[in-house]
């Protein structure tokens, strides 16, 4: 049997023009902001005037950690958000920008697969409608202005050996990790080392996914600490005078855009931080638009729950008052295997031993949900060599821990493949049932709500960071900062900092490289292990298979 890829599917899409998508939610097309026929922006007036709406429920899917053989996390989220619609409920989804570092290395795209996409897919996985060329904009501009402050005299008596503000680039490049800038004598300026991060790891990226309104986006920007002076006190973009014009070049990316799934319901694609580096949740904007506009709103977060879903509550929920009535956890039984010890060649086989093995990964995931007080759901995206008694292994391993199973083929069915699916996570919404809590409190030390997670969530037994770690620690909350939650940049492929340890490991270490503070975003950030905040190419990058064909059209996407 021949299968249509992904790009086919979206290219053959029946696409409403954007109005008619806007008018499910009660937008008028006098607010809406369009980019072409299939997607608009929704202006930030329309925005203010639903904010006392009743907010409908959240749900947020979430995922097991991440292998080869493929989870599906925005495809269950966006055939789950069709589903709903599909049995009667006003449901929209909420999802990620992509970013191109991935898009052109590993990944391939960021849409959805099969028939559970949102489209113009092309558009979305590529320059969409600007939003990160213009973040990486207003952060290298605050690059910019920064070192020519110290070019012209540096007047506020800036530390160029204190200079904690790098540059982005929505691409993976490891070339430029680290350099040295200002060469070539006087008029350059003064040489000093610098380096990259790519756009989604920006602060800059994660301000405009936390802030509420056009007024807050400017005030954390402004917050930003770019460098040091000698006594250590800190220089921040509101010294150099660069909030306003950041604003001004974010003015537009700050509204939501609005597309459809191939079935023509409304999908918010907003914002894009990494969940393995950033905090990895779509815009609060755009999620609260949602909710004012419907019953039902289904979102995810990034890579397994252990990042994604813990910094989804513990930072964009804590942010963003927002309290979810339900998690799905995504995950399939190829990638269970692949946690049992089966090798990627070897998965079209039955195991029905490694399933139960790799569960332990999945019972983990369960385990720390419901330390947040939120019932949870597997759904069980389905592969088609996926075998009846492999399934049945996965159900039972999942009732066993007093949760539920459903297998789900919104790939292959759209919004049909979804519908049992669909049905029990309006059960568990509407139940009541869920009191939401974060795992830890303001008040908590730096290293406590480092410790909580390493811990808690990750099961490691302990946490390695060295002296100057602590210090720093201790000199943030000296400073007034100790309030913030903490923002784990780790490998997504393991509970621990080691990509190779699969399944649901114990007795490890969490070692900390480095740690920074995002005072404008309002979190630090943990680096853990071999992370990188620029990541590279692989050896054969997904860049190499795209291509316009002989009718113009783009082929590779994935």
């Amino acid at each position: 049997m021949s299968f249509k890829t992904d790009i086919q599917i979206a290219r053959a899409a029946d696409k409403k023009p954007i109005q008619e998508i806007g008018a499910k939610l009660s937008i008028s097309n006098d607010d809406l902001i369009p980019y072409g026929h299939d997607k608009a922006k929704v202006s930030a007036k329309f925005i203010e005037s639903q904010a006392s709406n009743k907010p409908g429920k959240l749900i947020l899917v979430t995922a097991i950690n991440p292998t080869p053989a493929g989870e599906g996390k925005t495809t269950t989220t966006v055939g789950l958000g069709d589903a709903l619609n599909a049995i009667g409920k006003k449901a929209a989804v909420c999802i990620r920008e992509a970013s191109l570092g991935p898009c052109f290395g590993m990944k391939g795209g960021a849409a959805g697969g099969g028939y559970a996409q949102v489209v113009p897919m092309e558009d979305m996985n590529l320059h969409f409608t600007g939003d990160f060329h213009a973040i990486t904009s207003a952060h290298n501009l605050l690059s910019a202005m920064l070192d020519n402050h110290i070019h012209w005299g540096n007047e506020l008596k800036i530390d160029s050996r204190r200079v904690v503000w790098k540059r982005v680039l929505d691409m993976n490049d490891r070339a430029l990790r680290s350099l040295v800038v200002s060469l070539g004598g006087v008029p350059n300026g003064f040489p000093r080392q610098d380096g990259f991060d790519i756009t989604v790891a920006s602060e800059v990226m994660a301000i405009l996914c936390l802030c509420k309104d056009r007024h807050d986006l400017q005030k954390r920007l402004g917050d930003i600490i770019v460098a040091y002076r000698r006594d250590r006190s800190p220089i921040t973009c509101r010294d150099l005078k660069a909030d306003g014009a950041m604003a001004v070049l974010l003015k537009d990316a700050l509204q939501p855009n609005l597309v459809q799934t191939l079935e023509n319901n409304p999908a918010f694609v907003h914002g894009g931080p990494f969940a393995n580096i950033a905090h990895g949740c779509n815009s609060i904007i755009a999620t609260k638009t949602a909710l004012s506009l419907a019953d039902y709103v289904v979102t995810e977060a990034g890579f397994g729950a252990d990042l994604g879903a813990e910094k989804f509550l513990n930072i964009k929920c804590r942010k963003g008052e927002l309290a979810p009535s339900a998690i799905v956890i995504v995950a399939t039984i190829r990638a269970l295997k692949m946690n049992g010890g089966v090798l990627k060649q070897n998965l079209a086989s039955e195991n029905v031993q490694a399933v139960k093995d790799g569960c332990c990964n999945l019972g983990r995931h369960i385990e720390n949900i419901q330390k947040f007080g939120v019932p949870a759901i597997v759904a069980i995206n389905h592969f088609t060599g996926d075998s009846e008694a492999e399934i049945e292994a996965c159900k039972s391993y999942v009732e066993g821990l007093g949760s539920e199973a459903v297998l789900c083929k919104h790939w292959a069915l759209g919004s049909k493949g979804a519908i049992d699916l669909a049905t029990r996570v309006c059960d568990i919404a509407d139940s009541g049932k869920a009191k939401f809590k974060v795992l830890y409190g303001d008040e908590m030390s730096l290293m406590d709500k480092i410790t909580t997670i390493a811990k808690d969530i990750y099961r490691a037994d302990e946490v390695i960071a060295d002296k100057k770690i602590h210090d720093q620690l201790k000199q943030w909350e000296a400073a007034g900062f100790g309030h913030l939650p903490v923002c784990m940049a780790k490998t997504q492929y393991s509970f621990s900092a080691d990509p190779k340890l699969s399944g649901a490991p114990i007795g490890h270490s969490l070692p900390i490289r480095e740690v920074r503070l995002s005072a404008g975003a309002g979190f630090v950030v943990v680096v853990c292990g071999e992370i990188m905040t620029m990541p590279g190419l692989p050896r054969v990058p997904s860049a190499e298979a795209i291509l316009l064909n002989d009718e113009g059209q783009i082929e590779g996407l994935s």
